[in-house]
């Protein structure tokens, strides 16, 4: 069971991955211009189904974000319950927080879409800063909850710490992810005028907090035995 728990969440977190890249990196990168309202709208209103298409992908991200809670929960409970679980509830947290700022895009949608002017009332100005307002939403809120989501890391990493058969670089690049989620979202909360700086330490964690969570997936979905830690058997 456990291991079936295991390769589901391994999975689950891989599949996460592959579709942030396409939906984030890839479609929303393509039809929002920053800083350009017309542009913005125009790529809007010319491909309303692929941007419906990038909602669909943010629905399954969450979906294989509640999988992965679970999963992690049920494979790290053996290391120590009571951190497991905090550790679950913070990604749950954070898969809440997401599944409010994506509802930002919904909205978008409707005031982009075919009916868009019926269902605004807006002036071509009007909605075009409303767009661009529920735009920006989804990206501060998201942000506020990638802080929720360093801290679930922060929670694995501690407890790959104290497990035997978690690999030490796995658990190194968990604690790293963790600070930089950390870093670079409080800093955009707290400090948004200093974008260009943000954007330098973001690049700088690139590399630990991609590699930390895929690393994690691989782990899960090819692990063998459950963590153990010393005096304390698996369940």
């Amino acid at each position: 069971m456990s291991a079936a728990v295991a390769r589901t969440g391994g999975i689950s977190i891989i599949l996460m991955a592959v579709a942030a890249a396409i939906t984030y990196g890839t479609i929303h990168g393509s039809l929002i211009v920053d800083g350009d309202a017309a542009a913005t709208i125009s790529h809007l209103t010319a491909s309303p189904l692929l941007f419906r298409a990038e909602i669909l992908g943010w629905v399954l991200i969450i979906a294989c974000d509640i999988i992965a809670a679970w999963a992690l929960y049920t494979v790290l409970k053996p290391v120590d319950k009571g951190l497991s679980l905090l550790g679950a509830w913070l990604r749950l947290s954070y898969t809440a927080v997401l599944a409010v700022a994506v509802s930002c895009l919904v909205i978008v949608s409707l005031l982009t879409g075919s009916r868009g002017q019926e269902l605004s009332g807006f002036t071509s100005g009007e909605q075009q800063a409303e767009v661009m307002l529920l735009l920006g939403a989804f990206e501060a809120v998201w942000s506020i909850g990638l802080i929720l989501f360093g801290g679930h890391l922060l929670i694995v990493g501690l407890l790959a710490l104290r497990s035997r058969n978690m690999p030490k670089l796995l658990t190194f690049l968990l604690l790293l992810a963790a600070a930089g989620y950390a870093v670079v979202h409080l800093s955009r909360t707290l400090a948004p005028g200093g974008e260009n700086v943000i954007r330098v330490v973001e690049w700088i964690f690139m590399l630990p907090m991609t590699a930390g969570e895929l690393g994690l997936g691989l782990w899960l979905l090819f692990r063998v035995p459950a963590p153990r830690v010393p005096g304390k058997s698996a369940s």
